[in-house]
């Protein structure tokens, strides 16, 4: 059967997930493994992923290390004592991308239905090849075979969750080509992420404070307004809209009159932002609370004091 994880398997795993945990990487052989049997999950899986609560951790997953996670980790529960989902960008954030998405997929691969992970606009062929995923890859592995193997699992990341039916989920935001989540649901998306169309607004989009749409200064998606997530919202019965893709200094915003929040779970981005990192969690009766945390400590990493920073990430 697809998806199957066998008892050697099982056995197999938890002895890598022992190394990841301990920030220690598989070898290319490992890895290749490893995401095969990723991929068998994830074509499974929806374009609108339904998620369960109580236990349920929203947040978008652009930490800058495998410490990071550990620390988020530590916060929230370890998987598989707590559900949590991620909304996207697993790389090109700081100098451990490989070692954090190969122990998400590991995660993914021995806890499929406590872990789910959506797609972000880097994860992408030509966006990695760009903001240093790549480079990456050649470097710690001599080729840009595990470069390969991995993109080749984001093609198969669903674009989207839902949790319980009330909080949609995804990395970027809404688009003008889609009304219901049954139009993502119709979605071809084992491809790279288009230009244009449905599939990269849902990666691209931002909320702002305008009515309707508008193009993107990002130059990919849309920007639109509180009306049209209220529309969203009401035509598909949905409490909010929860996204990642921009940064907000403490880790969470809410916009558009708690119609969208915005999670951004990388605790002093880049290693210079100074931000505070934030998780939504969905108790059993679909009430959310918001926590906060700081980058994990590293030996010998410089302070950043707090500052909001005067570019646009």
């Amino acid at each position: 059967m697809a998806g199957k994880v066998s008892s050697a398997d099982i056995t197999n795993l938890d002895k890598q997930l022992e190394r990841l945990f301990a920030c220690q990487s598989l070898t290319e052989v490992e890895l290749r493994m490893l995401c095969d049997k990723a991929k068998e999950i994830l074509m499974e899986e929806s374009s609108v992923q339904f998620v369960r609560a109580p236990g349920s951790f929203v947040e978008t997953f652009m930490v800058n290390s495998t410490h990071d996670l550990l620390e988020l980790f530590r916060i929230g529960g370890n998987p598989p004592d707590t559900n949590y989902l991620f909304m996207g960008d697993y790389v090109d954030r700081g100098y451990y991308s490989i070692e954090t998405v190969t122990l998400l997929l590991a995660l993914k691969v021995r806890y499929k239905d406590r872990l789910t992970l959506t797609r972000g606009n880097h994860e992408s062929r030509q966006i990695t090849q760009v903001y240093g995923f790549y480079d990456e890859c050649v470097r710690k592995y001599g080729s840009a075979n595990v470069w390969k193997y991995l993109t080749d699992v984001f093609d198969y990341l669903p674009l989207t969750a839902v949790v319980e039916n009330q909080f949609f989920c995804l990395h970027g935001g809404l688009s003008p080509s889609i009304d219901t989540l049954d139009h993502i649901r119709q979605i071809d998306r084992v491809q790279e992420v288009p230009h244009e169309g449905p599939m990269c607004d849902l990666l691209w989009s931002d909320p702002d404070e305008i009515t309707g749409w508008a193009p993107s200064q990002r130059g990919a998606g849309f920007s639109f307004g509180q009306d049209k997530s209220e529309q969203f919202n009401h035509t598909n019965g949905l409490k909010m809209i929860c996204r990642a893709h921009q940064l907000v200094m403490e880790g969470y915003s809410e916009t558009h009159s708690k119609n969208v929040v915005t999670i951004f779970s990388a605790p002093n981005y880049c290693y210079r932002c100074g931000n505070q990192a934030g998780i939504m969690e969905v108790d059993e009766n679909l009430n959310t609370t918001y926590l906060q945390f700081d980058p994990a400590p590293r030996r010998g990493e410089i302070h950043i004091t707090t500052k909001t920073p005067d570019y646009f990430l």
